[in-house]
């Protein structure tokens, strides 16, 4: 990776487009420290340390903190992320939508474009209800009004709007996908805070045995992590395609073979964010119906300790934690890969240009050929997914720090956007290489 730095570096075009993507992360991060009139950051940060893992804990390492300390970037790019997931299912189930998609680059700008104004939308809507539940809590907002209201709301659905512009631009004149890169750069942020926090509450009082273990489990659990991540990121099975002859005119056209890859994690972690933000939803819409404060005993105490990782003090909720989010998982593993992967398209589209997988017949044959191999593989992948997804769980759960889970699904994610960034970068390397040696 640092080797395709260097090199990149070398290359006069991707230099500029590196330091333009820097100076835009810079960007972001001085936004995030801009706070927002009217709202007390000692009143946000205690109603985000009242409970377990939520949508609002993700929300704050998505953001880097910026929605702990009540900034103009406290919403991050969560909403233009729900959008997208919107769109995406919509252009399943609508047929003026698919057939946007399938219209190449104007289609995918129209798709864009109307996923940039339902974030914008769903931004407003969000900070409508951060808004209330804020006001309920009482002592958050310092003068509300009808005026108040407007101010706050507008201000997060500006900074909201402000990243997704920061977003494009990165992803058109900079390397990677912009807002990628955004959750990565916030991420990366917190990471200091984070392992303050864990020497605060393992390692303040001294070298003991119960530390040390406990530095060594997440040692051992982050070099797991990125070695399976980086291992399956990679891994494919590829399925031969024969093309057959054709003569047209004097001349004979076809006869090659090729392979047609398919992944075996092909939904990255996106599987593993869907499943995440399904967990703590529950203890979201509790925290947002309180004001902040999650109950402590009865029958509600024990069935948030089963839905959000280290609430709940009996061992066996973290144990029915990690069981449902490993099937949540598998579950949206398979969604996503139907949502991405149309065995039936690939075979068509197979037929119509004369290919055929050998020994297997064209047409419905080949479709489910081709869809009884990508179930085995999304089977495997989930699998996958789940170990390292429930290994953070399971440390956390041991030495009673919640905050892990939070932090796998973290590492996760800056390692899926590290490796997609650095893939870019050499496919940017390889088309000026060949630019330069047909010149």
């Amino acid at each position: 990776m640092l080797q395709t730095l260097r090199n990149a570096w070398k290359i006069p075009d991707l230099r500029r487009r590196m330091l333009f993507t820097l100076m835009m992360l810079i960007v972001f991060r001085f936004g995030a420290h801009i706070p927002v009139p009217y709202l007390s950051t000692e009143a946000m940060q205690a109603f985000l340390g009242n409970g377990g893992t939520d949508l609002f804990s993700l929300f704050d390492v998505f953001t880097g903190g910026a929605f702990s300390n009540a900034t103009v970037m406290a919403m991050g790019v969560s909403p233009y992320i729900n959008a997208s997931i919107i769109v995406q299912l919509l252009t399943v189930a609508i047929p003026a939508l698919e057939r946007l998609a399938k219209e190449g680059l104007e289609g995918r700008k129209k798709i864009n474009k109307i996923t940039r104004y339902l974030g914008i939308a769903l931004a407003f809507i969000q900070g409508a209800g951060l808004y209330v539940t804020l006001y309920n809590m009482g002592n958050a907002i310092t003068n509300p009004s009808v005026l108040t209201f407007f101010v706050i709301v507008l201000t997060f659905t500006a900074g909201t709007a402000f990243i997704i512009w920061l977003g494009e631009l990165i992803t058109e004149k900079g390397l990677g996908n912009g807002v990628s890169l955004i959750i990565f750069a916030g991420i990366v942020s917190r990471m200091p805070t984070a392992a303050y926090n864990l020497y605060q509450q393992k390692l303040s009082t001294g070298l003991t045995a119960g530390g040390l273990i406990f530095v060594a489990a997440v040692v051992i659990v982050a070099i797991a992590a990125i070695t399976f991540v980086v291992f399956f990121s990679d891994a494919e099975r590829r399925i031969p395609v024969q093309y057959a002859k054709r003569v047209v005119g004097r001349k004979m056209y076809g006869g090659q073979s090729t392979n047609i890859p398919i992944k075996v994690a092909a939904g990255g972690v996106m599987p593993i964010i869907f499943a995440s933000s399904i967990m703590a939803f529950p203890a979201t819409i509790v925290r947002l119906v309180t004001g902040g404060n999650m109950p402590q005993s009865g029958l509600g105490y024990y069935v948030l300790g089963c839905l959000s990782a280290g609430y709940a003090s009996p061992w066996w909720t973290s144990l029915v934690y990690a069981i449902l989010y490993a099937l949540l998982i598998l579950f949206f593993t398979y969604f996503y890969s139907s949502i991405q992967f149309n065995p039936i398209e690939l075979a068509n589209n197979m037929k119509k240009s004369g290919g055929y997988i050998p020994g297997i017949r064209p047409g419905k044959p080949t479709s489910d050929y081709i869809g009884k191999i990508s179930s085995r593989l999304n089977l495997i992948g989930a699998f996958f997914l789940a170990v390292i997804a429930i290994m953070p769980v399971i440390v956390g759960a041991i030495f009673n720090i919640p905050s892990l889970q939070i932090g796998g699904t973290s590492l996760l994610i800056m390692e899926g956007v590290a490796l997609e960034t650095v893939r870019q970068i050499e496919s940017q390397m390889t088309m000026r290489h060949y630019k330069g040696f047909l010149e």
